[in-house]
């Protein structure tokens, strides 16, 4: 396998070598129009300028942390705003603040190859190494990809919305919907496979190799897209499916891959009871808030940021405390939270409270948990309202959430600015969408079919919404074989038609941050 793979396409490494002034021009030229922000190409919002710099695995160390306060506060508006993605947003920056920008970034390492910037799109388990599941740590699988990725001349023609994922085995990124993804197995190898289509072609790869095939996948897309003419941003574009994509890419890969079997994902029990519910993106399944110990007795905190959003003192209190108390680094996930490692047990409940009482989320029970939304007002002049405040209005009003122990389980909620929906979540979910006569309320499934809430007029669509996330029976979703599952699905279909809404038919991916109603 090893003497016959063929290696992505590269030059000299482009880690630290590449000049700031190169920084502040625009990214490689594209046939096509792709308007997703980075953070040299500024988005200008009715805010000011939205940066969206990119963050492999969501890991930062504490300098680049600094780093991303500094700009924040400094250039833009104070906040740090977390994506679906993993990755750091800063608004409301002034006009001039590019060239500043990239200096700062540069230095603190965030910027290893200005010409990629926008394309090191990388979602990584973030709990992998640090409680024990999973079948292996994937820290330097992720490294690896990243260097790889800015080696490759023809990786950056990516668009900046193409995404990989690297899942340490336990289906959480898996399920996100990546363009590449590789997934972890328990014999040393890895599953590569293209899109969310569960009957995508499946290459194994031996782990060492497995970064490098997940670029050679990258680049067997790109191909396919300039043989079709077609201006493809992402697999779902291309009229190649995902299976004819991993022929393709094990041909390139050389006989040693090609031997491995090629075919459907291998359903339960290979992966597990839940591989047919983590490939069709049912469950998607973020750290719980709270304390996270390890085999080894080190602890990690995993906390949310309220609709994505952290203040710079609670982005500084965040720094510190991995910097005093954790390891140095921090690691944000693709559900809006942070997960902070190497903590002590006799210091983790001390760190829990402080960051509690800062406004972070700690606790497994809040409403706030699985709770999302666009930027609206003031920042996206397509919103029709402040989104932002409406969902935070309703999410501290009294009600029932279920958390862990309860035996129940919450729905994400979203709540859109307008028909958009910018950002909004893969997977089953409950949806608050502005319009013009008021907020409409809908139970979504990952498929799309639409299945709408009553919201009598004069009422209270969050109720309405926090009545909808929570089953009906008390008992944990599932899919029943019904097509509608258990709980909040199969109440609201007993309540509506059964039928697929209009809008549901044909849907584009969602876009990539739920923390901004991006360009």
């Amino acid at each position: 396998m090893l003497a016959d793979m063929v290696m992505p396409s590269s030059r000299p490494s482009a880690h630290g070598t590449t000049p700031v002034a190169e920084a502040t021009s625009c990214a490689a030229p594209r046939e096509r129009a792709d308007a997703c922000p980075g953070a040299l190409r500024l988005h200008r919002a009715d805010d000011g300028g939205l940066a969206r710099v990119r963050v492999p695995g969501g890991v930062l160390d504490v300098a680049q942390a600094a780093a991303l306060h500094a700009a924040a506060t400094r250039l833009g508006s104070g906040e740090l705003h977390l994506t679906s993605r993993g990755n750091v947003q800063l608004r409301g920056l002034r006009e001039d603040a590019g060239p500043d920008l990239a200096e700062l970034l540069s230095s603190a390492g965030l910027l290893p190859s200005p010409a990629h910037e926008r394309v090191r799109n990388i979602v990584a388990s973030p709990l992998s190494g640090l409680d024990g599941s999973g079948h292996r740590d994937v820290a330097g699988q992720l490294t690896e990809l990243d260097q790889l990725l800015c080696e490759s001349e023809a990786l950056r023609e990516l668009s900046g919305r193409f995404l990989f994922a690297v899942d340490d085995g336990r289906g959480d990124v898996a399920a996100l919907g990546a363009d590449v993804t590789l997934l972890a197995e328990p014999d040393g190898t890895a599953l590569l496979y293209f899109g969310a289509d569960r009957d995508a072609g499946v290459l194994r790869v031996a782990d060492e190799h497995a970064a490098a095939a997940a670029v050679v996948a990258a680049e067997t897309f790109l191909d396919a897209a300039r043989e079709s003419g077609l201006r493809a941003w992402r697999v779902a574009d291309l009229a190649v499916t995902g299976a004819e994509l991993a022929r393709r890419t094990a041909l390139r890969l050389g006989a040693g891959v090609r031997e491995a079997p090629l075919g459907s994902l291998p359903a339960a029990p290979a992966l597990g009871p839940r591989a047919e519910q983590i490939r069709t993106a049912q469950i998607t399944e973020a750290p719980v808030p709270g304390p996270v110990t390890g085999p080894s007795g080190a602890v990690a905190l995993s906390v949310l940021a309220p609709l994505g959003r952290l203040t710079g003192r609670q982005w500084e209190l965040l720094t510190r405390t991995a910097e005093r108390e954790g390891d140095g680094t921090l690691r944000m996930t693709p559900w809006r939270g942070v997960v902070v490692p190497g903590l002590t047990r006799s210091r983790a409940s001390g760190v829990r409270t402080a960051l509690g009482a800062a406004g972070l989320v700690t606790d497994p029970a809040s409403p706030w948990r699985g709770a999302g939304a666009c930027a609206g007002r003031p920042g996206c002049a397509k919103s029709l309202t402040d989104v932002r405040a409406d969902a935070a209005a309703a999410l501290a009003r009294p009600g029932p959430v279920p958390g862990p122990g309860s035996g129940s389980f919450a729905l994400p909620v979203y709540w859109s600015g307008c028909e958009r929906r910018c950002g909004h979540p893969r997977g089953d979910r409950v949806e608050v969408v502005a319009g013009a006569d008021g907020y409409r309320v809908a139970v979504v499934r990952g498929t799309g079919e639409e299945l709408p809430v009553p919201v009598p007029a004069g009422s209270d669509p969050g109720a309405a919404a926090a009545a909808a996330r929570v089953p009906e029976d008390g008992g944990p979703h599932r899919d029943d074989g019904t097509g509608h599952g258990g709980g909040a699905l199969a109440g609201a279909a007993a309540r509506e038609s059964n039928r697929p809404s209009e809008r549901s038919g044909g849907r584009a991916p969602a876009r990539e941050d739920s923390a901004t109603a991006g360009p």
